[in-house]
């Protein structure tokens, strides 16, 4: 781990909160602090004495880290079932697959419905996650008509407050899905 701090006292500027957001808010991915304070150190010339906070970077932490369990169906092309990221997990499209099988549980929306948020279900918990920590979904619909039942259902799966979602009728899914739904969950 490298790690950086300053016991002393750095003299910078008086801080221009309109300077500090237009220079540092690119900065805040790379060390913000610094690239900041350095920044300011150049755009003004009077001084005062400011305490500056330690900072460390991690070259050990992964970034992100892949989430997989055999409980949900096989990502079909080159994504992962989930991501967790920042203390979030981002779980990818699911569709009503089972699992053991690679085949759509039926033809009807009612039954892939059921099988996609038991296949979510599995992926959220091997991240960490429940439905109760779901905070965002997107429903991806072959036929918006659909709306009504799939509401039934998946009112069963999340508890109140309901995460923020969005649903959408799209042209097509994979394998001629009738549903599809993707999420968000804080860990």
């Amino acid at each position: 781990m490298a790690s950086w701090c300053a016991a002393r006292t750095l003299h910078i500027p008086a801080v221009n909160v309109g300077v500090l957001r237009r220079r540092a808010s690119w900065a805040a991915g790379i060390g913000g602090a610094v690239v900041a304070g350095n920044a300011l150190l150049r755009s003004t010339s009077s001084k005062r004495s400011v305490p500056f906070a330690c900072m460390s970077l991690s070259t050990d932490t992964p970034i992100k880290e892949a989430v997989q369990t055999e409980k949900a169906p096989a990502a079909l092309g080159p994504y992962s079932q989930a991501i967790k990221a920042n203390n979030l997990l981002f779980v990818s499209g699911v569709l009503g697959l089972v699992p053991e099988t690679g085949k759509f549980i039926s033809d009807n929306v009612e039954d892939q419905t059921e099988q996609v948020l038991k296949n979510m279900g599995e992926i959220l918990k091997s991240g960490g996650a429940s439905y109760s920590s779901v905070v965002k979904t997107t429903i991806l619909l072959a036929d918006l008509k659909d709306f009504t039942k799939v509401n039934e259902i998946y009112a069963k799966y999340f508890p109140l407050p309901a995460p923020a979602r969005a649903t959408y009728q799209v042209a097509a899914l994979p394998l001629d899905a009738k549903i599809e739904i993707e999420c968000i969950a804080a860990l």
